[in-house]
């Protein structure tokens, strides 16, 4: 079976499901599907939907048609279904690049939206569109992606997470993306659920500074490999710091991985703002979910020796698979990325550290 079949019946098996279950939690399963697909797994997808399904509920029903009054519907996730119509709807009368690019800088600012679900909802349908074509359920993934986003649209505390963007991108670079979120402050009370969390950014004396302290420049190629950067440096910081919530902090490095596989899809005026958005998603997670102190590396399991960049990575993928849970496919999907791009075993070894904390 091909990438694209296997995506396609994945695909209309999900849109007949809701894009959460138990009242607040996200369905991972067009994402996951699709790193497995990715992959090479892609005769697992169909068992392994048969058992991720059993907790999903039917798709909602709609309010009411959504128009040029779109903004008041933002953030509202009773019409998440008049939001999937309304991309249904714009991406058979447009080409998806250019919805896209009309769409991605209105729903930017709330890239912390369902925990970042949304934008990494969208860039593995970005992903797929790229890789297997624009067939009909490729397209009502990427309705489906867009909808979430804008129905459970959400705002930081300190601003536009964009809009340090322009100010920072005449400045130098201070510091490397793993500098940058060593330093990054913490909320004093960790607890609760991440609306909780999130909220008390606002009271985060040094938040603003972190926010518009990282640097953008201004290159398309820069930007595209600081972006990089950041993922590289969220998903090796998961190994020495994931103990703090082992799945909300998984979306540190798989939300500005998301943004980073859709750039590709993007305008170039739109890529300072992305990577400024994805600094915010990732500095707010860490804020609100990284512990005080790292894990000590005695206890941490080490990667395999002995085999070639593209047989480790293969094999951790397999093991995430294996696991069965959706957050270890995705953040070994961002960790074989990285693995691959900068040969340091960190990543691999922060995907085996996901699959010891995150339960089967």
């Amino acid at each position: 079976m091909t990438s694209a079949s296997a995506g396609t019946l994945a695909y209309e098996r999900l849109h007949a499901i809701g894009p959460e279950f138990d009242g607040f939690l996200s369905n991972h399963g067009p994402m996951a599907a699709e790193a497995m697909v990715r992959h090479g797994h892609s005769d697992l997808v169909g068992s392994w939907l048969d058992g991720y399904m059993r907790r999903l509920e039917e798709f909602p029903s709609g309010l009411g048609p959504i128009g040029s009054d779109w903004q008041e519907a933002l953030g509202d996730l009773r019409r998440v279904a008049d939001w999937t119509a309304f991309f249904r709807a714009e991406l058979g009368q447009r080409p998806w690049r250019q919805v896209l690019n009309a769409w991605w800088p209105r729903l930017l600012p709330g890239v912390v939206a369902a925990a970042t679900h949304g934008v990494i909802r969208v860039g593995h349908a970005v992903r797929a569109l790229l890789a297997d074509g624009d067939d009909p359920s490729h397209l009502a993934e990427l309705a489906h992606g867009l909808a979430y986003w804008a129905a459970r649209w959400q705002t930081l505390p300190g601003g536009h997470a964009g809009a340090s963007a322009v100010a920072a991108a005449s400045r130098a670079r201070a510091a490397t993306p793993l500098d940058s979120l060593a330093a990054i402050p913490r909320i004093a009370e960790q607890a609760g659920g991440i609306g909780d969390r999130l909220a008390r950014l606002g009271a985060l004396t040094a938040w603003p500074a972190t926010l518009a302290g990282f640097s953008v420049p201004a290159a398309p190629e820069e930007i595209r490999a600081v972006l990089a950067e950041l993922v590289d440096a969220a998903t090796v910081r998961y190994l020495l710091y994931g103990h703090g919530n082992g799945v909300m902090l998984v979306h540190s490095a798989t939300a500005p991985s998301a943004v980073l596989r859709a750039l590709p899809a993007l305008d170039h005026g739109l890529w300072a703002p992305s990577l400024a958005a994805s600094w915010a998603a990732s500095s707010a997670l860490t804020a609100v979910y990284a512990p005080a102190e790292p894990a000590p590396r005695a206890q941490l399991q080490q990667p395999p020796g002995g085999q070639s960049r593209e047989e480790t990575a293969r094999e951790v993928f397999a093991r995430a698979v294996e696991h069965g849970d959706a957050h270890v496919i995705k953040f070994a999907d961002t960790a074989v990325d990285v693995f691959m791009r900068t040969g340091n075993p960190d990543a691999i070894a922060a995907a085996f550290r996901a699959a010891e904390l995150i339960e089967p």
